[in-house]
C-alpha cells in the first residue's frame, strides 16, 4: 500500500459511522432582477478596478492605439483585426516572443456583470492561458450576449474542463508591504471592448 492509498483508507474508515450530510440549502440569488441593465452594472465595475472601456467593435483600434505588434489567436476574426499595427498569431510563441509584444487581443467566454469578471476557457478566439497572462496589456472583445448578471449563469457556459482565467481588472496585489502593485500576475493595462453585435460567428447563447 502506497502513501496515497493509506490515506484513504484512513478516511474511509473514519467515515463509514458518520451520519449522512445535510442537505445545503441553494437559496443563493442567481440572476438580476429584470430591468437591470447589466451592461451598465458591468461597466460600472470595470471602470471601478480601473480597466479602460470602449464601446463598439469599430473602438478596438483606438484600444490597441500605439501597439505595434500584437498577439492573437490563430482563430480570432479577421473583423476585430483592425488598425495598423501587425497581428502575430500565436502558434506557440515562447514566454519571450509573448513578452516582446506590445498586447494581445482575445475574446472571451463569459462575463459577469455584480463582480465585474471576465472568463476565458481558452475555447474560441480566446488562446492559451499564457497567452493573455504574459503581455503587459490585454485588449478583450466582450459580446453582449456573453454578459450576464451573476456567476451562476455564467459558470454553465464554460468548459470544466479546460483551464480557465478570471479576470477582475488589470493584475494586482497588495501582498508586498500592502503596497499595491499592478502587472505582478498578468497584465498591467486591460482594455475592455464591449461589442455591439449580439450575434455572428462566435455568437453564443443570448443572454
Amino acid at each position: 500500500m502506497n502513501a496515497r492509498e493509506e490515506i484513504l483508507a484512513r478516511m474511509r474508515e473514519a467515515l463509514q459511522d458518520a451520519s449522512p450530510a445535510p442537505e445545503v440549502p441553494r437559496e443563493y440569488r442567481r440572476a438580476l432582477d429584470p430591468g437591470v441593465d447589466i451592461v451598465a452594472v458591468l461597466v460600472d465595475r470595470l471602470v471601478d478596478y480601473k480597466a479602460t472601456v470602449h464601446h463598439g467593435t469599430a473602438a478596438i483600434e483606438r484600444a490597441l492605439e500605439g501597439a505595434r505588434r500584437v498577439a492573437v489567436p490563430a482563430d480570432l476574426p479577421a473583423q476585430w483585426r483592425v488598425g495598423s499595427a501587425e497581428f502575430v498569431e500565436d502558434r506557440g510563441l515562447t514566454t519571450e516572443e509573448l513578452d516582446a509584444v506590445d498586447a494581445v487581443l482575445t475574446g472571451c467566454a463569459a462575463a459577469v456583470a455584480v463582480s465585474g469578471t471576465i472568463m476565458l476557457d481558452a475555447g474560441e478566439a480566446q488562446g492559451r492561458r499564457a497567452l493573455t497572462l504574459v503581455p503587459d496589456h490585454h485588449v478583450v472583445v466582450v459580446r453582449r450576449d456573453q454578459i450576464v448578471g451573476h456567476l451562476a449563469e455564467a459558470l454553465p457556459r464554460l468548459d470544466p474542463a479546460a483551464p480557465q482565467t478570471w479576470i477582475s481588472g488589470p493584475s494586482a496585489t497588495s501582498d508586498i508591504e500592502l503596497q499595491r502593485v499592478e502587472g505582478v500576475h498578468g497584465p498591467r493595462r486591460l482594455d475592455v471592448v464591449i461589442a455591439d453585435e449580439r450575434t455572428g460567428p462566435l455568437a453564443g447563447p443570448a443572454a
